[in-house]
């Protein structure tokens, strides 16, 4: 249809010349390329509903209709030209070019009104598109760095606006017949509204191209060390991968010193493809200092490119994260964690269950509330071989020359196994090439290294070491750590001893009470140990510190100017340091080492702790050898082979701590030793001082003392109750020492009036003189004392087990070389955390003493005791019992057939943690019936030496046993079991907490009863290769991967 039909175009018929008509909305024009068959008969014949510009067109076409049939005829062509003539010329004309142009205007209003509907259907989804766009971009506001965004948005906002309002007027045009003349126009309107639309809609495409150019990589990936197959490393890196694999694990931790490989471990995770195919986004953020919450939030915007007004609250921009991240799997990798890092604060991370989280920290494998992780791995230093490869690798196959490698491997032990030490080192030895005098040199710079030299490596990791240090909360953590220096290489510091050197240097508070410095004191090493400052011994109350922490510890002290430290290796000093050495120092360490003489004279007027521990050549100090050093706090002198203190021992006014333990040949103390006021603590065992040498020294807070301290023949001159500020005792009796049973009471009935005491470590020679303490001690009913009883004396290094630093107020009853029960002892054990049985006869069982009586037992310990045949016998019980028993220890005993025999009542041994058995040749069953199902909060199990043991888990006793046996079970170690031939008959039980698997001889287990299904955190099997190479192949081929061999 065309709006510019010629219509009286033709000069001879006026008909059109386009052979198109234009029909109006009443049928007045028509024809086919001629006018006038389907015009109206008169003016009048225009129908009604006719347009009103349809009036004036309609009067034109009837009167060219009617002058057609007056002058039809022979002068029809003369007409005809006068008649064009006139229009052209005349009113006529005027005529002709106002119809053409109504013509015209009423043709596109026609469209408009035709196609009314379509432009409305158009224009709304144009307007959709619109706003799923605005909306889009308001969304991701903050990835458009482009400007005028803002403004764009605000003008589509108008735009849906003005669509809306077209939209409503459509309705109503639509709804009413009489608002048919005005739907033209409104037609019209959203024709044009459509084409803005669609313009600012092209726009904002286009600057959403922009920007999704700048959307945030799945992964960034990062340049680091790879770790090599089968390294402990890499087996840290599966292990978590296997975590992550497990829908109901959401958060794990990895732990270890600074310098084991966290970082690596991490930055390998990031880069792993099994990761980028879990996970949509990977964000790696190491946790800075400050600021810690803020900063991660920060780096997490920065990673997701996210535009924040540096202004937004931590909630805002936590919004905004969550909503970016919102349907997508996120994998959050913080490193360097050193506190509780709330990250559904920081970005609303509970909101997205498909997310998980991976810690690393410095932090003790034992402590959670750091990481709140679901798992944890520990990273350990690595082993002697995997240090030796990895430096290998890094300097070169030349190092195995044979003038070489020794050097080499002498600099590899000096790395401690800390993949960050050998990294340093080997770049810094592989330029010295294959010089062996250079080598040699370097090496002996590592041993003897001096930390006020820089030495390249050694230093650089050194700082970084430096950021746990940097990292403690307080200066209390910091001096205590940096205390610990002064001990030897890889020494063992007995925790009792270190807090009372803090105390006495006023680290720990100023606490009077002994008790609650020792908690505070506590409270500090907890800490430290936290972060692998200090680690625990094997040694159960014992604590040491790693080297290289050590060495980082004197550097530290090294740059002080208010505590220099003077600590001289041990090895091979046999002549004391010069003056100029020792009087600037503050803390002077000289312990095992060979010293046989000191300066006559010091002017060390800022000594504050002196140690000559363990000197056993130094015979004699000189007499004015204390003489200024008066602000010396503590003194050890232990293991020295001195006679005799000098004379000026006086002096040391401000004196603390003196400790003379083991000084064998010490039998004299000068006079003036009176003036030591300040003196609280004092050990004399096993020296030859008595009580009436020390009289004086009546404020001392505590004092530990051995048999030989006392005068046997004459107690009554020296009483300890002379003491009478004494708040901890100590009494130590060996074994075969004698006379000890003729004044044991007395000294009870003495020890029985210090009204201060609040801890006594004391050994009863027989059952009756516990019995006169008890019946003795005004407030034993109340429970107040902390003991360490020992009835019957002995000299089993393995009691020390006993002895927790997690627990330093249990009360500990041993009964070592005793015969039968006592009322006595069922009194002591209804107050004693910890139990132990050292060769103690006439007992067949714990239950002899009374079950009920043993409440509050959480540790016990069995050595020997050859009539025990089980460890409770059930029978006869009607209640649950040992119910906070924690950890068991039973080993040495003969005889012993079961650990429990009867019925078990729900609820028994709920709490037990560890079981270890060992050397019971006669041991047949483990698990007895009923037994299993009680041990919900079993996380460890050690089998050793028992050769009569065949299945871990019988059969037989256990035949309705569930599928979740144990499962807290995580360490299960099977050591010399020649006749073991099962775990578990079958792959039905679950091990949803199994961890690790050791097994070491035991040639007759050739089946395993885990799978990838069964125990899914299952990281490791370590067994000798033979053992390994007769397993079954089905066995072999599922647990290949987790297989390490023992060496």
């Amino acid at each position: 249809m065309f709006i510019n039909a010629n219509w009286v175009g033709s000069a001879k018929d006026r008909k059109s010349t386009s052979r198109y008509y234009t029909r109006l909305w009443a049928p007045c024009l028509g024809g086919t390329g001629q006018l006038g068959e389907s015009c109206c008969k008169q003016w009048g014949g225009c129908q009604i509903g006719h347009h009103p510009f349809e009036a004036p067109l309609c009067a034109l076409i009837h009167s060219n209709r009617c002058k057609r049939q007056k002058t039809r005829g022979k002068h029809r062509k003369t007409e005809h030209m006068r008649g064009m003539a006139n229009l052209a010329s005349g009113a006529g004309g005027e005529i002709y070019k106002d119809g053409k142009k109504t013509v015209i205007g009423a043709a596109t209003n026609f469209f408009d009104l035709i196609f009314l509907k379509r432009n409305h259907r158009k224009l709304m989804h144009e307007a959709l598109m619109l706003k799923e766009m605005r909306e889009t971009i308001k969304r991701e506001i903050r990835r458009f760095k482009m400007p005028g965004i803002r403004e764009w948005i605000a003008r589509a906002s108008v735009i849906e606006g003005e669509v809306e309002d077209l939209a409503t007027s459509y309705n109503n045009v639509t709804q009413h017949k009489w608002t048919w003349f005005s739907r033209p126009n409104i037609s019209k309107k959203m024709k044009e509204k459509c084409k803005e639309v669609r313009s600012h809609w092209e726009e904002g495409q286009f600057k959403k191209a922009e920007a999704d150019l700048d959307l945030p990589e799945r992964v960034t990936r990062m340049g680091t060390l790879k770790l090599e197959e089968n390294s402990s490393l890499h087996e840290v890196l599966q292990h978590v991968l296997q975590f992550l694999e497990d829908k109901n694990i959401r958060r794990i931790g990895i732990c270890g010193m600074v310098g084991t490989g966290k970082t690596t471990v991490l930055q390998n995770l990031n880069n792993h493809e099994k990761v980028a195919k879990m996970f949509d986004m990977v964000i790696y953020v190491t946790v800075p200092k400050e600021l810690r919450e803020k900063g991660v939030q920060d780096a997490i915007l920065r990673r997701l490119i996210l535009d924040v007004d540096c202004n937004a609250d931590v909630n805002a921009a936590a919004l905004i994260i969550s909503e970016e991240l919102k349907g997508k799997k996120c994998l959050i990798l913080l490193d360097n964690v050193q506190d509780w890092i709330d990250l559904n604060r920081i970005m609303g991370i509970d909101e997205n269950p498909d997310s998980k989280v991976v810690l690393a920290s410095e932090y003790d494998y034992s402590n959670q509330c750091v990481m709140k992780a679901d798992e944890l791995v520990k990273v350990e230093p690595l082993l002697p071989h995997e240090a030796w490869n990895m430096f290998q690798k890094k300097v070169g196959d030349y190092i195995s020359n044979p003038s070489i490698e020794p050097l080499a491997r002498g600099v590899v032990k000096e790395c401690y196994g800390l993949p960050m030490l050998i990294d340093r080192l080997a770049i810094t030895f592989k330029e010295k090439g294959q010089n062996e005098v250079l080598w040699r040199d370097g090496l002996e710079q590592l041993k003897t290294w001096d930390c006020s030299v820089k030495l390249v490596g050694m230093d650089e990791v050194l700082v970084r070491l430096q950021i746990c240090y940097d990292h403690l909360k307080d200066d209390e953590q910091k001096v205590c750590f940096l205390y610990g220096a002064l001990y030897p290489e890889e020494s063992e510091i007995h925790v009792d001893y270190l807090l009372e050197c803090w105390k006495a240097e006023g680290f720990i508070g100023s606490a009077s009470v002994f008790r609650r410095a020792r908690w505070s004191g506590h409270r500090v090493l907890n800490e430290l140990i936290k972060v692998s400052l200090l680690e625990r011994s094997d040694k159960s109350k014992c604590v040491k510190m790693n080297n290289l922490f050590r060495k980082m510890a004197l550097r530290i002290s090294s740059q002080s100017t208010n505590s220099k430290f003077l600590v001289e290796l041990p090895e091979g000093l046999e002549e004391s340091p010069t003056k100029e050495e020792l009087e600037p120092a503050s803390r002077i360490s000289l312990m095992k080492s060979r010293l046989r003489t000191l300066p006559e004279i010091l002017n060390c007027s800022r000594l504050l702790t002196l140690l000559l521990r363990s000197n056993m050549y130094l015979t004699s100090i000189p007499k004015w050898f204390f003489k200024s050093m008066s602000l010396l706090q503590v003194l050890d002198l232990h293991g020295t082979g001195i006679a005799t203190l000098p004379s000026s021992l006086p002096f040391l006014i401000n004196l603390k701590a003196l400790y003379l333990d083991s000084c064998s040949e010490l039998k004299e103390i000068p006079s003036g030793v009176e003036k030591l006021e300040h003196l609280e603590v004092l050990d004399i065992r096993e020296t030859k001082l008595n009580l009436l040498q020390i009289g004086s020294l009546v404020w001392l807070k505590c004092l530990r003392l051995s048999l030989c301290n006392f005068d046997t023949a004459n107690y009554a001159e020296a009483q300890v109750s002379k003491f009478d500020l004494l708040e901890e005792l100590t009494i130590d009796v060996g074994s075969l020492e004698e006379g000890w049973d003729k004044i044991v009471d007395p000294v009870i009935k003495d020890i029985v009036k210090l009204k201060k005491l609040t801890s006594l470590r004391f050994c009863f020679p027989k059952v009756d003189s516990l019995g006169v303490f008890v019946q003795e001690w005004p407030m034993w009913e109340e429970g107040s004392l902390t003991f360490h009883f020992a009835i019957g004396c002995h000299n089993s290094a393995f009691a020390q087990i006993l002895e927790s630093i997690d627990h330093p107020g249990y009360k500990i009853l041993k009964l070592a070389n005793g015969d039968g029960v006592n009322l006595i002892i069922m009194k002591v054990l209804t107050k004693t955390n910890a139990l132990g049985l050292i060769d103690y006869e006439g007992v067949s069982s714990l239950s002899d003493f009374g079950i009920e009586n043993m409440n509050m037992i959480f540790d016990c310990l069995i050595k020997g005791c050859s009539k025990i045949k089980t460890i409770i016998n059930g029978d006869g019980i009607s209640e649950a019992v040992l119910q906070w028993l924690k950890n068991l220890h039973i080993t040495d005993v003969p005889n012993l057939e079961n650990i429990w025999q009867g019925p078990v009542h729900a609820g028994s041994l709920a709490q037990l943690t560890t079981v270890t058995l060992s050397n019971c040749p006669k041991l047949m069953k483990i698990f007895s019936n009923g037994m299993i199902q009680q041990l919900i909060q079993l996380t460890h199990l050690r089998v050793e030496e028992c050769h009569q043991i065949k299945e871990i888990i019988m059969k037989s006793e256990n035949t309705q046993l569930k599928n979740q046996a144990l499962p807290k079970l995580k360490t299960l170690e099977l050591i010399h079991l020649p006749r073991l031939t099962s775990i578990w008959a079958k792959d039905s039980l679950e091990w949803p907490s199994l961890q690790e698997v050791k097994i070491s001889n035991c040639l007759m287990l050739k089946s395993l009863p885990f799978n990838k299904v069964n125990a899914t955190k299952l990281r490791s099997i370590k067994g000798q290769q033979s053992w390994w190479e007769a397993l079954d192949d089905a066995i072999k081929q599922r647990l290949l991967h987790l297989f390490n061999q023992l060496l």
